[in-house]
């Protein structure tokens, strides 16, 4: 039993190292392709705004327009927009109108700012995000040639807190490894979809074609949804590695760690029961079992038992997690902590469907989502 597990340990890494091939990565280029709106919403983000703009002016892309819309903020977040933004013809702000039923707020922010664009090609920018100065030429010349509508990736998260560590690497764990990413990027079926909301660069007309972040309204998850719509209309979808030039800085606390994670996971699963079971089972059979097995062979290390192969497990799933870490620009040592990262990934799990049917909602920037 011990050799198929092994070996199906052996099968997760082969396949996960073959998958991430078709994932295809921005280069630095020089390009400019027309006119580019970067579209920021915002909402109680003063911790971000300083730098995010700083990023923005580093920009070596010439021709582009930077929109921002402070959605109702109740911080310093639009007295610091207007500060640092100041006498930059680059840069608009906008106020956003107030939130009409049945629209989420990140999704309506977009749907503002979008009708406001006069760019060719439209960057949906979160404030957390921070781009290289070459990102947005590298994006488009690759969508250019890769002839895709629509361009998202995962950007680099770089992880201090504790539940950081643990859970936010496991955003490109899950792409490598769960997503075949042949057919996701190769074909236009909605059911090999991924997307990352902080980071999604679209061609303008067929933004408006598909119905932009109108059809999508009412969604949590703005991202994947509005890939699905674009795919759903035979539009080419590009999932990259950006992780070179695009970096991003989710939590500021472990708290905003855990509800992010919690308001996102049950609904992105269709609020599928069954689907929870099967992937708490597959985490704990396949990525905690090997904590058993190597405290096991920990054991045998000071009997005359010793068995090597009770290690193999744990060694497999690092050199999976390691591998996914050098591809995406994280600590390589993190790849150490997967069983720990299982964990607590299986009790997020359990947390946002429970959390989903008890019809709570789920509480994200001062609003609450059923």
């Amino acid at each position: 039993m011990l050799l198929i597990y092994i070996w199906t340990l052996g099968l997760f890494l082969f396949w996960t190292i073959i998958n991430s091939l078709f994932m295809p990565r921005l280069k630095k280029t020089g390009d400019e392709n027309g006119l580019v709106s970067i579209l920021v919403p915002l909402r109680d983000e003063e911790r971000n705004v300083k730098g995010l703009v700083h990023s923005f002016k580093k920009l070596t892309y010439h021709n582009f327009e930077v929109l921002f819309l402070d959605d109702h903020s109740s911080d310093q977040t639009l007295r610091l927009l207007q500060k640092h933004t100041k006498n930059d013809t680059r840069f608009t702000i906008l106020k956003g109108n107030v939130l009409p039923e049945g629209w989420t707020g990140k999704v309506y922010a977009c749907h503002q700012l979008s009708e406001h664009a006069r760019g060719e090609y439209l960057l949906f920018n979160d404030a957390d995000l921070r781009l290289s100065p070459d990102a947005v030429q590298a994006s488009l010349a690759l969508m250019k040639r890769k002839r895709a509508s629509m361009l998202t990736g995962f950007p680099a998260f770089p992880v201090s807190l504790f539940l950081e560590k643990l859970l936010v690497p496991l955003q490109h764990f899950v792409v490598f490894f769960h997503l075949p990413l042949a057919p996701a990027n190769k074909t236009t079926l909605p059911s090999f979809t991924a997307a990352h909301g902080a980071f999604i660069m679209v061609h303008k007309e067929t933004y408006k074609q598909v119905g932009g972040h109108n059809t999508i309204r009412d969604t949590l998850l703005d991202d994947i949804d509005l890939a699905k719509a674009f795919k759903r209309k035979g539009k080419h979808v590009l999932l990259a590695n950006i992780t070179k030039m695009v970096t991003c800085y989710m939590y500021q606390t472990n708290r905003e760690v855990w509800n992010g994670f919690t308001k996102n996971l049950f609904p992105g699963l269709g609020r599928s029961r069954f689907l929870i079971a099967v992937l708490f089972l597959f985490y704990g059979c396949f990525y905690v079992g090997p904590l058993v097995f190597f405290l096991i062979g920990l054991y045998t290390t000071f009997t005359d038992s010793f068995q090597f192969n009770l290690f193999i497990p744990y060694l497999l799933i690092v050199l999976q997690k390691a591998w996914i870490d050098v591809k995406t620009n994280q600590r390589v040592t993190l790849s150490f902590f997967m069983p720990l990262s299982a964990i607590a990934f299986m009790m997020l799990l359990i947390h946002s469907m429970r959390t989903g049917l008890k019809q709570k909602g789920y509480v994200w920037k001062g609003r609450t989502y059923s």
